[in-house]
């Protein structure tokens, strides 16, 4: 089973900044996902939230719960949250961060990860496709 957990704002996705977000939801975020999860033979689970702290219990609790790795959009906690970089580091599960824009390209405070470090990988700039991309690589392995 594989977890994908969005952070903050997620939730508006299709409403906020389309130019860079785009205009679909993140329920079609999601169905893509677990259609995704379902052609590589894997359940996916999604979560959204615009709390910190429940994030960081969702990936404490990920391997109590029988997940073998994680989808992170972490949103902005992803620049300045040593929380959910801990939290990251504090559990076994290979986690793969994911932004559907690319964070190089925008505002100079967008372009450090505070997470990126303690993940196995991170996909930046390929909207929708970073997350199917990061299915992949955690059902591979890689």
């Amino acid at each position: 089973m594989i977890l994908v957990l969005n952070g903050p704002n997620l939730n508006r996705l299709g409403l906020r900044e389309p130019g860079v977000y785009g205009s679909q939801t993140l329920e079609d975020l999601e169905r893509l996902c677990e259609e995704w999860g379902a052609e590589l033979g894997v359940p996916v689970t999604c979560r959204q939230n615009n709390h910190e702290g429940q994030l960081l219990e969702w990936i404490q609790d990920a391997e109590d719960h029988g997940f073998a790795g994680i989808v992170l959009n972490p949103g902005a906690l992803t620049h300045y949250s040593y929380a959910l970089r801990d939290a990251i580091a504090g559990q076994r599960l290979p986690v793969v961060e994911v932004h559907i824009s690319n964070v190089d390209a925008r505002e100079e405070f967008r372009h450090k990860s505070v997470t990126a470090a303690v993940c196995r990988g991170k996909i930046s700039g390929l909207g929708f496709l970073g997350y199917r991309l990061a299915i992949e690589a955690l059902v591979e392995g890689e």
